[in-house]
């Protein structure tokens, strides 16, 4: 079983995904990161050298490859749910939490996060809260489809964030404790 963590960029999925899968005692992968590895380049970088296209197909094939593990949790990239077929895969492998913020609190992290600049490409030429804006109007229909789970990190502590999560699977069927919830797949 995998538990999936999607949103947009400053939404909190990493470090959700870090303490979600501390508290289950299961791995967890941050899927950008874990692409920038491969790919021995940023996601900018690939943005720039490969385009978007090129970017997105090494996301899907390393999403395909991640969704098969067992007791995972995936902090999956911003644009994971744009391919149908990702979506469909991520619900197969499990429950999907989908962590949302309002425009203003994801441009502010984006903001504070150092890395965002260098590690990120923009995504369209609008930048700023016009970028997230549209961007999220593409995207926000996947998400709600995609997830089973919506939590709003907006004001609330990572720890109060997973906390939610894991009374929201629990309500869902999915019991809290790593023995129950995973094992072999």
């Amino acid at each position: 079983m995998v538990i999936t963590l999607i949103g947009y960029r400053g939404s909190g999925k990493t470090a959700a995904a870090e303490r979600l899968a501390a508290s289950l005692g299961w791995e967890w992968i941050d899927a950008d990161a874990e692409l920038e590895r491969r790919a021995g380049r940023t996601i900018a970088e690939i943005f720039a050298a490969d385009g978007e296209a090129e970017f997105r197909r090494r996301e899907r094939e390393l999403l395909r490859e991640l969704l098969q593990r067992a007791r995972l949790v995936l902090s999956a990239g911003g644009g994971a749910v744009l391919h149908a077929e990702t979506r469909r895969e991520m619900r197969e492998a499990g429950p999907v939490i989908w962590l949302q913020a309002d425009v203003e609190t994801l441009a502010r992290r984006m903001a504070a996060d150092p890395t965002t600049r260098d590690r990120r490409p923009q995504l369209t030429n609008l930048g700023g809260l016009a970028e997230i804006q549209a961007v999220l109007a593409v995207r926000e229909p996947l998400y709600r489809e995609t997830a089973a789970l919506t939590v709003d990190t907006s004001t609330r502590s990572v720890e109060e964030v997973v906390e939610e999560i894991l009374a929201g699977l629990r309500a869902r069927g999915f019991p809290s404790r790593a023995p129950a919830l995973g094992g072999p797949t």
